[in-house]
Parts: C-alpha cells; structure tokens; sequence
C-alpha cells in the first residue's frame, strides 16, 4: 500500500503529513509578498475612488445601472464589510437596488485587481473562469434579489 500516504495498518504515515505541511508552508511563503501586494493596492485604489465618484456613473437605467455595478463592484474589489457601508451610500445617493446589489456581490467576488496573483497561485485558466463566472452571477444575483424584494414586500 505505498504511495497512498498509509502504511499497513491502514493509519496514515507521518512523514507524509509532514511532507505535506511543509509544501503548504513554502507555497503560503512564495505566495505571500503578491497577498501582501495586493491587499496594499487594493486599499491604494479603495483610498482614490470614492463613494461619489461611483455614484456618478449610475444613468437611472435598470440593466445599464446593473452592469455597471458588477463591472465597478469587479474592478475594485473589497471586503463585505465595507461592501455593506458603501451600499447603504449609494442607496442613499439614489443608486438602484439593481446596480448596488451587482456592486456589493461583484466588489466581494470578482477580484480583477488581484487576478495575476489568483493566476499565479491556482492557476491562469481557472483565475478567469471564475471571475468570469462570479461577474455573469453577480448580475444574475443581483436581479434575483431585487426581483424577490419586490415579491416579499
């Protein structure tokens, strides 16, 4: 039974594991100084584009006004908790539901900024699959959500 990381009484063999955390330390380690960048470049971008700005951008038309949030939501990336803040803002500045939902979903799943290090670590193929994918849902969601706040009140 070698190769499958166990030894003959059917337990798991400790060099393997620890062969296998030391792999995970030195992939986290190469891996780290690109995070740290991108996390320092993502508050850089956070800093210089305000709620305003964002704000500005929104027509008034429904599906325009939604993929606008996706696509300003996919290009600067961030956290929920602040997602949640600069929502309420844009809600408050007149933005539609549509276009801060897409906002909010894209700004916590699409991560364009930080796509090159998604690439390097998990692989180019896949890095462009999902944000792909994130952004078309992050407008689908967005419509869903919308579309059952209407029907809910």
């Amino acid at each position: 039974m070698k190769g499958n990381g166990m030894n003959g009484n059917g337990k798991k063999d400790n060099p393997s594991l620890g062969e296998s955390y030391f792999k995970a330390v030195k992939s986290f380690s190469k891996a780290l100084p690109m995070l740290i960048g991108v996390v320092l470049l993502i508050g850089l971008f956070n800093a210089f584009i305000t709620k305003e700005m964002i704000a500005s951008v929104f027509t008034g038309n429904t599906l325009g006004d939604t993929f606008v949030g996706a696509l300003i939501g996919s290009l600067t990336a961030g956290n929920p908790i602040t997602s949640y803040i600069i929502g309420g803002e844009l809600l408050d500045e007149g933005v539609s539901l549509f276009a801060v939902t897409s906002f909010m979903v894209a700004w916590v799943t699409v991560g364009t900024i930080q796509l090159p290090a998604e690439a390097a670590i998990l692989g180019k193929r896949f890095a462009v699959i999902r944000n792909a994918l994130s952004f078309i849902f992050a407008i689908l969601v967005s419509i869903l959500t919308v579309a059952i706040m209407g029907v809910i009140q």
